[in-house]
């Protein structure tokens, strides 16, 4: 059995990303969804390296990527806990993703005031 996971990118003049779309149709999403961002990481076991497609749409907002990259980061401090059983090191990147958020939404609240 064959599973896929589509994503389809709309871009724009500029070649930003204007729509992103997704479907995976064996995981019970036939009807397309729409998506601001993707993070995605594949491993290449034959090389050992990661390779990434990082894209969003300029209608993404700066709070909004910072609880993206917030949501992300403590989701995988989950699935390593699930992969390699190490509860300590996943404790501390779900610490470091609390942290981040903390410090991410300081400096946003710190540059909206110095444009007002």
């Amino acid at each position: 059995m064959t599973s896929n996971i589509n994503i389809e990118v709309t871009l724009a003049e500029d070649k930003m990303p204007e729509v992103i779309t997704w479907t995976a149709p064996h995981g019970g999403v036939s009807d397309p969804q729409k998506a601001k961002a993707i993070l995605l990481g594949l491993w290449d076991g034959d090389e050992k390296s990661a390779m990434r497609i990082d894209l969003w749409t300029s209608k993404m907002m700066v709070d909004e990527m910072n609880d993206f990259f917030f949501q992300t980061i403590f989701g995988m401090a989950d699935t390593y806990v699930r992969a390699t059983r190490n509860t300590e090191l996943a404790k501390e990147m779900k610490e470091f993703a609390k942290e981040f958020l903390k410090k991410a939404s300081n400096a946003l609240e710190e540059a909206q005031k110095q444009q007002q």
